[in-house]
């Protein structure tokens, strides 16, 4: 048996089998030269590359593209948000999946920030909001994999929004 080589295409479909929930990672953007920021000015970036790494002591990781505007905020500000989404926020995960965001767009969306006293912000009427310390960046291929220590976490009721197959999806209700 011959094997064809594996393509880009080919390797998107397979990782494409595992469903994953859907988070937005949030930091300050900068205000201009200094190291000021201006209260209520985020950026985000969808992300599913999220996981949980350890319990003792608790870490996540994250995977940014070499590309995103959040690589730099990262770097610089070392703390960053995890919103995990609802089932109803779809178009916020779209938002937050281009790379041009405004205040302008944000308010038409209704998106609405909680800011830590650390000066994290935190997307409201999320299933989870976590707040994580970079511990650790490794470069690996076309991403930077940031570890982050977990700082705090605050849950809330509802559903996760899930994409499989390249797909938003919702979950089923349980079989009785």
């Amino acid at each position: 048996m011959t094997a064809t080589p594996l393509t880009a295409t080919d390797f998107r479909h397979a990782l494409g089998q595992f469903a994953t929930g859907v988070t937005v990672i949030t930091a300050p953007r900068p205000s201009g030269p200094g190291p000021s920021q201006i209260p209520g000015q985020a950026y985000g970036m969808t992300a599913n590359s999220f996981t949980s790494v350890s319990l003792d002591p608790f870490l996540t990781l994250v995977c940014v593209d070499q590309r995103s505007h959040l690589l730099p905020l990262l770097k610089q500000n070392r703390l960053f948000g995890v919103n995990v989404l609802k089932e109803h926020q779809q178009d916020v995960s779209i938002y937050f999946a281009r790379p041009d965001q405004t205040p302008e767009a944000e308010a038409k969306l209704g998106i609405r920030y909680r800011w830590t006293p650390a000066g994290i912000p935190l997307l409201e009427d999320t299933l989870a909001q976590i707040v994580c310390k970079v511990v650790a960046s490794y470069i690996a291929g076309d991403h930077t994999i940031f570890l982050g220590e977990v700082q705090s976490a605050d849950l809330f009721p509802g559903e996760p929004l899930l994409f499989f197959r390249s797909h938003y999806r919702q979950l089923a209700p349980p079989r009785q």
